[in-house]
């Protein structure tokens, strides 16, 4: 089969489809604006042809800071149309972030998505020499900016149309010219375990992830997909850029980030791809609300929620549910899971995945319970994404599926996982070493300990690096535990400690919003995050959620002691990846002190700590952090 790069995949859709049919819709002001097929490629064509004017040369690379809009698609397929690469750049990182990712990959123009994205761009730019354009998308509230680096996406625009008037074969020669083989993106790795590195993402790895996806769940023409998680996030490319291209589906953009669930309500997807943060929020959401329900909904919750997983335990048996189970199931959807789906917009998933990290068992079975055949998903930056993925009529708890085809994988003689096959990435960029290190003999080596099993399932079991030895010997994957404790809607991140320690312990920060409603139900008054972690009612409620995890682990595996954190971890501190994962390393550095505390004899640490506000200010924190013992009934 022929391989397609993504800007002559542009070009086959609009062929075919045209003004027939909608590519992009965004909301904006309160209304869906929709892009047909035609008039994507020809924002793609006019922001192509203006890069061209401004000097923009093959191999050069275009950065996209901002929201999830159209502009980031037009951006990305402009500067691949001109033999380039774009790189994506968290709309929330850091200005030393932000400074770090542009210079290493050498970005010669910037988009940014509006003002709070030009001022970092404005700050840091005699930083950036490298950078000769800042290109605006929204340039509301930048009426009196004059700095001659900014200009305007609109006008880049207008420069390309108006060449395209002149040369109207131009941007066609300029696809043909792409090769497979071209490098289309640089990807920055989440940087859970050091500098982040850029991986170098071709044509041929895009197309070919997409295909693979789509030969395992086939999507249609007139599916709607909500575009929601950061576009430079490898699993939002390959949903939300890769695969709607391969197949012409609807990619949808929400108003703005607090609008999310609404829009998704509002389009109804029938594809979903969210990290299990995301999945544990929802599952989070639900248990609150139906606390918060009247005495009939909150019955309905009890008596059919276990319908729902029995339900599910047939399905995931591969058994027959006998039809008494089948008509009690048809009951509790009409009586509660289609009221709960359609409020989480989950109504018409034909496709839904989660990926990033593993989910825990109990949010997935919650899903189950609720007819939302949510699927594992894994992969990474250097696989172009999804790697392995559960077929729907073959999901196990215990793995994270069967590889795409096209993919091949076994174990290494040390037990990590490698992969090759037409997805794995070129390598990284400017870092010939750990390239050779990541290929070498031929595979992807990916850091995982893994297991392969006889069907060709495959179970992951932690980062090679992170999983633990007791001063027993007894090992343990600390991300098992953690996915088991973030089940309780009081609990938002875990860190399991233990390495060479006696026992397991735990830091654990709260979630705000629900600890904070179930304190004011009691009566328990509070003013900030700090004062209400460190309630002593608080700890007592953390103990049970704790005691109840340990119940469904083995001996070796609970959780003795714990505390918890007097600030929320928070991605502009460094203690987590901008997809939310733990960057344990440092977490376990940063938080040296408390880990003293729970393998020693003290019940209480003082504690002192320079907190940071996202405005740049901060303020310097005195508290008393408990260390809770997790007794045997879980207080």
């Amino acid at each position: 089969m022929e391989i397609f790069t993504l800007p002559a995949l542009l070009r086959r859709n609009t062929l075919r489809l045209g003004d027939k049919k909608v590519a992009i819709r965004e909301k904006e002001f309160g209304i869906w604006q929709s892009v047909t097929w035609k008039g994507y490629y020809e924002n793609v064509r006019d922001f192509a042809l203006g890069l061209h004017q401004l000097g923009f040369k093959r191999d050069d690379k275009l950065s996209y800071i901002g929201d999830n809009r159209p502009e980031g698609l037009y951006s990305e397929l402009a500067a691949q149309t001109l033999g380039g690469a774009i790189v994506g750049v968290y709309p929330d990182s850091h200005l030393d972030q932000v400074e770090y990712i542009i210079n290493h990959s050498d970005s010669v123009f910037v988009v940014a998505g509006d003002q709070e994205q030009a001022d970092k761009m404005l700050d840091i730019k005699k930083k950036c020499p490298g950078v000769s354009k800042v290109i605006v998308d929204d340039p509301k509230g930048m009426r009196h900016y004059g700095d001659p680096i900014l200009v305007f996406f609109k006008d880049i625009q207008k420069m390309g149309r108006e060449l395209a008037e002149k040369e109207p074969h131009l941007f066609e020669e300029m696809i043909e010219k792409i090769s497979p083989e071209d490098v289309g993106m640089l990807n920055y790795t989440s940087g859970t375990t050091g500098i982040p590195k850029g991986s170098m993402i071709t044509h041929k790895n895009m197309f070919c992830v997409a295909r693979a996806q789509d030969a395992v769940d086939v999507a249609a023409e007139d599916f709607e997909y909500v575009s929601f998680l950061p576009l430079p996030w490898i699993g939002e490319q390959e949903f939300g850029v890769y695969w709607s291209l391969y197949k012409a589906f609807t990619v949808n953009f929400p108003e703005k980030v607090e609008t999310v669930q609404e829009n998704i309500r509002e389009i109804g997807p029938h594809i979903m791809l969210a990290p299990p943060r995301i999945w544990e929020k929802m599952c989070s959401d639900i248990q609150v609300k139906i606390q918060d329900a009247g005495w009939i909904k909150r019955l309905f919750y009890k008596i059919f929620l276990p319908v729902g997983y029995r339900m599910a335990g047939f399905n995931l048996e591969k058994r027959q549910p006998p039809v008494g189970w089948k008509l009690l199931n048809r009951l509790a959807y009409i009586c509660l899971f289609r009221s709960l789906k359609n409020y989480l917009g989950l109504s018409r998933l034909r496709h839904v995945y989660t990926g990033g990290a593993p989910l825990g068992p109990e949010i997935f079975n919650m899903f189950q319970a609720l007819g939302v055949n949510i699927k594992q998903a894994y992969g990474m930056t250097e696989q172009t994404a999804a790697s392995i993925v559960h077929r729907t009529d073959d999901i196990r708890l215990d793995t994270v599926g069967q590889p795409l085809p096209g993919l091949d994988f076994k174990i290494s003689d040390s037990g990590e996982l490698l992969s090759r096959g037409d997805t794995i990435f070129k390598g990284y960029y400017k870092d010939p070493e750990a390239t050779e290190k990541a290929l070498r003999d031929g595979w992807f080596h990916s850091g995982d300990a893994a297991l392969i099993e006889d069907d060709g399932h495959i179970i992951i079991i932690d980062r090679m690096s992170d999983v633990m030895k007791l001063t027993d010997g007894s090992k343990f994957s600390p991300q098992l535990i953690e996915n088991k404790l973030k089940f309780s809607p009081f609990i938002m991140d875990a860190v399991i400690v233990g390495q060479e320690m006696p026992f397991i312990a735990s830091m654990i920060s709260i979630d705000m919003g629900n600890v904070g409603k179930w304190a004011e139900n009691n009566q328990i008054p509070y003013t900030t995050f700090t004062d209400l972690s460190q309630k002593e009612e608080v700890y007592d409620l953390i103990a049970e959620e704790v005691g109840k995890t340990n119940e469904s682990l083995p001996k070796v595996a609970k959780v003795k002691r714990f505390v918890l954190f007097y600030k929320e971890l928070d991605a502009d501190d460094d203690e987590l990846t901008r997809t939310r994962k733990v960057r344990r390393k440092f977490v376990e550095e940063r938080y040296k002190d408390l880990i003293e505390a729970l393998y020693g004899d003290q019940e209480e640490l003082e504690i002192e700590a320079d907190i940071r506000y996202q405005d740049g200010k901060g303020f310097r924190m005195k508290t008393t952090v408990r260390v809770k013992q997790v007794l045997e009934n879980g207080r």
